[in-house]
C-alpha cells in the first residue's frame, strides 16, 4: 500500500510537471530572428565531371555548363 502511494504522488507530480511546461510552451512566442532561409537556387550539373552546383556559380561554354574554367577549357579545347 505504501508503494500504491509513493508511486501515486510520484504520477502526479510528473503530470503536474509536464501540464506546467505544456503552458509555458504556448505562452511564449518563439523569437523572431528577422531573417528568412535563403531561397532555393536552380541546380545543373558540369558537363565534363556532372559535379552538381548552383546554376548561378555555372561557367557557360558552347557545349554546356561547366564548373569552371579549366573544366569548359578541356571540354571544347
Amino acid at each position: 500500500m505504501k508503494y500504491l502511494l509513493v508511486l501515486l504522488v510520484v504520477l502526479v507530480g510528473a503530470w503536474g510537471w509536464r501540464q506546467s511546461r505544456q503552458l509555458s510552451s504556448r505562452q511564449t512566442p518563439p523569437p523572431d530572428t528577422g531573417t528568412k532561409p535563403p531561397a532555393a537556387q536552380e541546380m545543373t550539373r558540369c558537363a565534363l565531371c556532372a559535379l552538381h552546383l548552383p546554376k548561378s556559380e555555372a561557367v557557360q561554354g558552347r557545349r554546356g555548363l561547366y564548373c569552371c574554367a579549366a573544366h569548359r577549357q578541356q571540354a571544347e579545347g
